[in-house]
């Protein structure tokens, strides 16, 4: 089973942002975790500040993976675009939130890309892939039967 992971801005810089919201552990950290967890499945993983560089990321991901995880990042509540994007990927897709958004800022409160997706999870921070990782299996396996 192949799945990319795509991550968006500033999510390079995790550990050394809000660890109350964002939790302690590096990006790196996170793949690492994530591989450990699931060691059946072949991760791709990719990370950008850009949005269009995003955008072109998700419009390739149905021709080479089964499934996609998304942390947006703060396009979640701006970007149109990664959204269509999202909406036009045939594969299952899971939107994953480090930070419990409903604990967090107004303008968070509205994710704009999450639409675009089978589903999100929000909160538990590096569990949020985890269990976007663990529902992402689960959507794919019912595809395919």
């Amino acid at each position: 089973m192949k799945i990319i992971c795509i991550n968006g801005p500033n999510l390079n810089l995790l550990g050394k942002r809000d660890k109350s919201h964002y939790g302690k552990l590096s990006l790196t950290k996170i793949e690492s975790l994530l591989k450990k967890e699931f060691p059946k499945i072949s991760f791709t993983f990719f990370q950008s500040n850009n949005e269009g560089e995003i955008v072109e990321k998700i419009q390739k991901a149905q021709a080479v993976f089964m499934g996609l995880i998304i942390n947006p990042g703060g396009y979640a509540h701006t970007s149109v675009a990664i959204r269509d994007a999202l909406e036009a990927c045939r594969i299952p897709k899971v939107e994953v939130h480090l930070s419990h958004l409903v604990n967090r800022e107004e303008y968070r409160q509205t994710l704009i890309t999450a639409s675009g997706c089978n589903g999100y999870v929000s909160g538990f921070k590096e569990n949020s892939y985890l269990a976007g990782a663990y529902l992402l299996t689960k959507l794919i396996k019912k595809k395919a039967n």
